[in-house]
């Protein structure tokens, strides 16, 4: 096959715009690989412990398994209506209804995604002309900056500093313009684990409101808090009838590999969103739907072991990060924990987690390839770790980390 750069038009077309959304093109143009790629391959060749791609390394309840290999079972493996199953539909408008009040019609105001992915892009390309603008907090989860480049849409961003992570109202507000079309929001934030406050989704239902955009609320780590609650912005007053929520099986019930997302808020954006859906992968893994239903109506007592599962494992990390003398934000909500490299004297986080695995035999993330250029110099010396692994992984990993000075203290590749 030809080689892309001997196509001197196919450099220059919307997947280039999606790869530089997603800061994959280096400066001399060179297309690159995600972090996510580059870290895993990394800790594959050097087996180190992968603390870097948020992915739970154990299956979630064994019941709900078994639903899934039943259906199978029973030929349940064509498609499924486009906007999915009507028992999952239920389940979805139930579990809303039951954890936050938000009455829905799951006939019109619920559709099933391919994972949570899939129903931003889908909600994204639905909204967004050439020219609008779109708001996101900084760092942002890359796919958002991929979809509103391939929409051609035009990227602000609101920073989220260290030691909170929680914006600047006056930089919010500054941030919303008469060409804002749409605004995302992550809450539980990846990769920062700050839960936004009611005052601040406050004023992005005022920011929304007075220029009438758009709220994408991606809320897939809604279950996995820690001592403060989730709140989800369509329950603010003034925000439903604006709002699209999304959310997935895949964090709170550790099926990553199914995608089974969903997308849910008032019958127009959402009819706008599934028209859009279709398109990309009209329908999404049938057996699994079913299965994901009765997750959904899980016992609540289920769901809180969840999250206090993931407290002790969060714990044991950041304490093993201190030891390791990295500063730790300890994170109010997801599996992921950011650490500041800057306290051992490490201020490029990018390299030395490029250097981590060979070295420690442990991966991480930096946060800055989840950023512009001036939010990439205000991130580069912090990491994210994610502690979604078994107890006995995280005991070793937190082994590992312990002789970090030490296995990097010759190294002339990190900028200290």
């Amino acid at each position: 096959m030809t080689p892309a750069e001997d196509i001197p038009w196919l450099t220059d077309s919307p997947w280039m715009d999606a790869a530089r959304g997603a800061n994959l093109v280096g400066a001399d143009g060179s297309l690159g690989t995600t972090i996510f790629e580059e870290m895993t391959g990394l800790a594959v060749r050097h087996q180190a412990i992968n603390l870097g791609q948020g992915f739970p390394d154990e299956d979630g309840p064994g019941p709900i398994r078994e639903l899934a290999q039943e259906a199978i079972a029973r030929g349940e493996n064509q498609y499924a209506p486009g906007k999915g199953i009507l028992p999952l539909r239920e389940a979805i408008a139930g579990h809303q209804r039951r954890f936050y009040g938000i009455g829905l019609d799951p006939e019109t105001q619920v559709v099933v995604t391919t994972g949570a992915t899939e129903a931003i892009a889908a909600a994204i390309l639905a909204v967004v002309r050439p020219g609008d603008e779109v708001v996101t907090f900084e760092p942002f989860y890359d796919s958002y900056g991929a979809m509103i480049a391939l929409a051609g849409g035009v990227h602000r961003t609101v920073p989220l500093r260290a030691p909170d992570f929680q914006p600047d109202p006056e930089e919010l507000a500054a941030a919303f313009g008469p060409r804002t079309r749409l605004v995302i929001l992550n809450n539980p934030h990846n990769p920062c684990g700050v839960v936004f406050g009611t005052e601040v989704l406050d004023l992005i239902v005022e920011q929304a409101t007075r220029h009438d955009a758009v709220i994408l609320s991606d809320e897939v780590y809604e279950h996995l808090t820690f001592d403060v609650p989730h709140v989800p912005i369509a329950t603010r007053p003034g925000a439903f009838d604006r709002t699209l929520t999304v959310s997935s099986a895949g964090k709170t019930f550790s099926f990553t590999g199914w995608k089974i997302g969903w997308l849910s808020g008032p019958a127009p954006l959402v009819a706008a969103a599934r028209t859009v859906k279709q398109f990309l992968s009209y329908s999404s893994g049938t057996p699994f739907q079913g299965a994901v239903a009765s997750a959904l109506n899980l016992d609540d007592s289920l769901y809180r072991g969840f999250a206090e599962t993931l407290r002790g494992k969060r714990d044991l990390l950041s304490d093993g990060l201190r030891a390791a003398g990295f500063t730790v934000y300890e994170p109010q909500g997801t599996y992921l924990v950011t650490v500041d490299t800057a306290p051992l004297g490490f201020h490029d986080a990018a390299a030395l987690a490029r250097l981590m695995p060979e070295r420690i035999g442990v991966a991480a993330i930096p946060l800055s390839v989840f950023c512009h250029d001036d939010g990439a110099r205000r991130t580069a010396s912090l990491l994210r770790f994610a502690f979604c692994k078994r107890e006995p992984v995280l005991r070793e990993a937190v082994a590992r980390l312990g002789g970090l000075s030490e296995a990097l203290g010759q190294s002339s590749a990190v900028s200290r």
